[in-house]
């Protein structure tokens, strides 16, 4: 039987919850999702003008449609999520699945041993875990190991054998690590005693053991037993440090995942704590790729999915920033205040701070991809129709209304490109008139690049509010190119952005990554201009003086401040001591100025 066309697909698509495929002309998995309605979500695809050039293409590609329905939103999300791991469809986000998380395992055996283990096996033994961090399970080890008496062998202690005389006590024993179950020295009641306390410790629930290390203490104690007192002690101090440094909101909150997310136009970061009794029992965070502009909705609900499958999380109830649709079965909570709203604020800060590692090493091992990211963020955010590349910045600088210049720094991909850098001394304008210098420094400067057909920047920014704006409009209007370049200024007092023909001023985000570049360029072209100014007052002051005595050229004033060092010292020189750097006849000539003047 053929394979129907889209339309009829389409048509006969069922209003069900469910997972749908997408293949293309090769009978390939391009595409899977789900869906609470089938029919609606799948018509929304070919219906609905997409603004996301990804999504375009694959709606074009999309040849067969195929779909399994299911019976509740939960059975859609987990069937999707093993149906993107198992076919990996292009157009999907990516989801990593690692296999080589540590666990602490409590053997299924007559006096069981405590050990780590990256192997999950079904064979009665208790597993806790999966825990990211290989450091977390050596220090639960440790503490473990602190307060407990427990064997290290793997000797089979079956009552036939240990009866049998079969072991010998080990090293481990007369260093009082462990108590001798393999000669019956320890009783397998009082051994599975120690086993339960451990099982709640790595539940995160302390309080029953301090209580029975306190009684045991206090017990110790009143029968004039104070050195095994005291060692019950320092267990106590161990634990009570190990709680104090892991419980971080209240006790209460118990079995709980947190869940929250910061995104970018590629990438979403879903970061991931798990609760017990108040502490932080697993922290990790999933870097998802971006495929189609998925919502952070939708990468949250797929990330929860894969997670607490990843982490066999069995919490009934978890902690979001927004509302998510995942079933029936779990209890969503949005926290706004107190202990919760405190746990996801660290959630959330531990995705930023992940996220800004990321960016870290992806500058050092991945420039253009760091380049990539930050000109979408800026095409986004000041609303572009593409990519700013290539940005210019303006800044005048006539400190007293003397020696008026300006500077053009210029950027590309985000990074100063400072042999294009520019200093410009005004020429037309008498006085200090910001708006007008800015008017000739943008004619000139774009004017001079048409001629010599040298490329236009996208981006050019004016440093200062709307006047400078609406004066370098002017130039960019004269020449023709109003059309070809966006121009916007940034005021500095609120640092607000303002476009052409627009009253209303743009603010971004104090924190984004797009202002920081604008700050660093509006910046970088204050310095640019401050230091050429500073550098013409100099060579100003040093000159005007040197240049008024009769007989004396440039080529003589730049030997003598090469030698004195300053106009003031060559005032003040000697008369052989100038003849030694210019001869005896400018010497002279000089050194009578210098001297008249003071007479």
């Amino acid at each position: 039987m053929e394979t129907p066309d889209l339309e009829i697909q389409l048509k006969t698509l069922p209003n069900q919850p469910g997972v749908y495929q997408y293949f293309d002309k090769d009978d390939t998995i391009i595409y899977v999702g789900k869906a609470k309605n089938l029919k609606k979500r799948v018509s929304s695809y070919f219906t609905k003008t997409h603004d996301n050039g990804k999504t375009r293409v694959l709606v074009k590609k999309i040849v067969n449609i195929k779909h399994i329905v299911v019976d509740t939103e939960t059975d859609a999300l987990l069937l999707e999520n093993n149906l993107i791991k198992k076919y990996k469809p292009r157009y999907n986000v990516l989801l990593k699945d690692d296999k080589s998380y540590p666990w602490i395992c409590i053997k299924n055996e007559r006096f069981p041993r405590v050990f780590s283990t990256r192997r999950v096996f079904k064979d009665g033994s208790d597993y806790f875990g999966p825990y990211t961090s290989g450091k977390t399970v050596y220090t639960l080890l440790d503490l473990i190991k602190g307060l407990y008496s427990l064997r290290t062998c793997n000797f089979n202690l079956s009552q036939e054998k240990v009866n049998s005389g079969k072991y010998k006590v080990c090293l481990e024993y007369h260093l009082g690590n462990c108590k001798g179950p393999c000669e019956n020295r320890e009783t397998e009641a009082h051994y599975n005693e120690n086993i339960k306390a451990i099982k709640e410790i790595l539940k995160g629930n302390f309080k029953d053991s301090l209580q029975q290390f306190k009684q045991q203490m206090r017990e110790l104690a009143d029968n004039m037993q104070f050195e095994e007192a005291h060692k019950m002690k320092e267990k106590i101090q161990v634990l009570e440090n190990y709680q104090a440094k892991s419980t971080i909101v209240n006790p209460k909150i118990s079995n709980v995942d947190v869940f929250s997310i910061m995104s970018d136009e590629g990438f979403g970061y879903i970061n991931f704590l798990q609760l017990s009794y108040g502490s932080i029992i697993r922290s990790h965070t999933l870097e998802i790729k971006k495929k189609l502009d998925e919502t952070d909705q939708e990468l949250l609900e797929l990330a929860i999915t894969e997670i607490r499958q990843r982490f066999n999380s069995n919490s009934k109830e978890i902690y979001v920033p927004f509302k998510v649709n995942l079933g029936e079965n779990l209890k969503v909570t949005v926290p706004q205040l107190g202990d919760k709203k405190h746990i996801l604020d660290l959630s959330l800060r531990n995705a930023k701070y992940f996220r800004m590692e990321r960016f870290k090493q992806i500058k050092i091992v991945d420039p253009d991809r760091h380049a990539n990211r930050i000109m979408a963020q800026m095409k986004a955010d000041l609303r572009l129709s593409e990519e700013p590349r290539h940005i210019e910045c303006f800044d005048n600088s006539n400190i007293q209304g003397t020696n008026p210049v300006a500077a053009c720094v210029v950027f590309k991909d985000g990074k100063p490109s400072k042999k294009d850098y520019r200093h410009f001394n005004i020429k037309t304008v008498v006085g200090p008139d910001d708006f007008a210098s800015m008017e000739e420094v943008v004619y000139r400067r774009y004017k001079r690049l048409v001629e010599e057909n040298e490329p236009l920047p996208q981006l050019i920014i004016i440093d200062g509010g709307k006047g400078q704006l609406s004066s370098a409009l002017k130039s960019i209007d004269a020449l023709g190119l109003r059309q070809t370049i966006t121009v916007i200024g940034i005021a500095k007092r609120l640092e607000e952005l303002f476009y052409p023909e627009d009253p209303i001023p743009l603010y971004l985000d104090k924190k984004s990554e797009t202002l920081k570049v604008i700050q660093f360029l509006r910046n970088e072209a204050h310095r640019f201009g401050i230091e050429h100014h500073r550098n013409r007052r100099s060579k100003s002051a040093l000159n005007t003086e040197l240049e008024t005595i009769p007989g004396i050229g440039d080529k003589t004033i730049v030997e003598l401040l090469k030698h004195f060092k300053s106009a003031k010292r060559i005032a003040n020189a000697k008369l052989d001591e100038l003849e030694d750097v210019v001869g005896v006849s400018r010497a002279s000539k000089i050194y009578s100025y210098y001297h008249e003047k003071q007479d």
